[in-house]
């Protein structure tokens, strides 16, 4: 396959690299900003670009059902469609096959789904996934799989694994390899390291351009998910890259990252903007508080984003406050830079050797809480 990995610093299990694409390289650790019906919410391409994010995540069911692949095929692909020229990773589908539960029947064929828009019957299978990716033009295509919720009985667990494996080698057929385009193998099991184990070994053998752990971030507690990551990614291929998929919380990325995973995405940052929720170095803010109200600072002092750099708390809670669009896009745009800041730190560190110092730090600070209320 085509789609190049290069490792150029480790540091205990944590890597540094960067993943060269059709459309550009993109350095890891990387966090890539969801945009799964084809835009970032609230943002725009270049903003997105402009917070140091250089690939993002688009959503193969979503977005076959609206406009259609064939319609952002017809429009020049993905790229063109949404004015991203950089890499763009596509979810193939399998976590509708958990999230979308009342709405599917699953068989060893693949899925039919009622389309959540209008009620029709909708076909997806690893043949199908493969088809919208390659129509959206994704540098980097997943394999469909079946993601299930945790906890899962382990004959749950293994059913779906073992028929996720099944998916994977029929992904592997179907997709299109062309120099600088990818596919990804997912990892399944649940909570059961057997399983983990036998998955890893049988993608390894399939053979993908880069590993994904999935069925995480789905309730369980964080120490779960660590433990899993322990186990999982050293039975992963070393000189391929490990996706984290779903992922996460600042704590969460930092202790994934500590256990040699190199990429991730997750709604949080671009949720939490709508929802005036802000993450900032000394944790999270919910900017609707009163406490906001007449407060002149800037929401993170080291921020360098348009909302920190221009605005004050108080005027932020006004905007939430008064329902102006306003206040979504500067928080979601602040989240966004924090994450891409926070993965710069990581990458630095890195290189530095200095990953358990940066992470306890920054662990430390995040921990304090928000800054002093001003008195009034």
């Amino acid at each position: 396959m085509s789609l190049s990995f290069t490792i150029s610093h480790r540091d205990g299990k944590a890597r540094r690299g960067q993943v060269h694409t059709a459309h550009g390289a993109f350095d890891t650790p990387a966090f890539m900003p969801v945009g799964t019906a084809g835009t970032v919410k609230g943002m725009m391409p270049q903003a997105v670009a402009g917070t140091g994010a250089q690939i993002v995540l688009g959503n193969t069911y979503h977005l076959m059902l609206r406009p259609t692949a064939e319609t952002v095929a017809a429009l020049g692909g993905l790229h063109k469609f949404m004015n991203w020229p950089g890499p763009i990773l596509t979810d193939s589908g399998g976590f509708q096959v958990m999230s979308l539960a009342d709405l599917r029947k699953v068989s060893e064929t693949g899925v039919i789904f009622k389309s959540h828009l209008d009620g029709s019957k909708i076909e997806l299978s690893p043949e199908r996934s493969m088809e919208v990716q390659h129509l959206l033009d994704a540098d980097i295509t997943m394999a469909f799989d079946e993601c299930i919720k945790w906890p899962a009985e382990e004959a749950e667990a293994a059913r779906a694994m073992n028929l996720s494996m099944r998916w994977a080698e029929r992904s592997k057929a179907a997709f299109k390899q062309r120099e600088g385009y990818g596919l990804f193998g997912i990892n399944q099991g649940g909570g059961y390291m057997h399983l983990r184990a036998e998955s890893a070994k049988r993608l390894s053998d399939i053979g993908f351009d880069g590993y994904a752990v999935g069925g995480l971030a789905v309730g369980e507690p964080q120490a779960e998910m660590f433990e899993t990551l322990e186990a999982v990614v050293p039975q992963l291929p070393d000189d391929k890259p490990h996706y984290l998929m779903g992922v996460g919380t600042p704590a969460d990325i930092v202790g994934a990252v500590m256990r040699g995973i190199d990429m991730f995405d997750c709604v949080m940052p671009t949720r939490s903007g709508r929802t005036a929720k802000g993450f900032t170095s000394r944790g999270e803010v919910n900017i609707r508080n009163a406490r906001h109200a007449r407060d002149p600072r800037p929401l993170d002092a080291g921020c360098a984003c348009p909302l920190c750099q221009n605005h004050s708390r108080g005027y932020l809670h006004h905007l939430f406050k008064a329902n102006e669009m306003l206040g979504p896009i500067l928080l979601t745009w602040h989240n966004i830079q924090f994450y891409q800041d926070m993965m710069a730190s990581l990458r630095a560190a890195i290189e530095q050797g200095a990953l358990s110092a940066f992470a306890n730090a920054f662990l430390a600070k995040l921990d304090e809480g928000d800054i002093p209320e001003i008195s009034t």
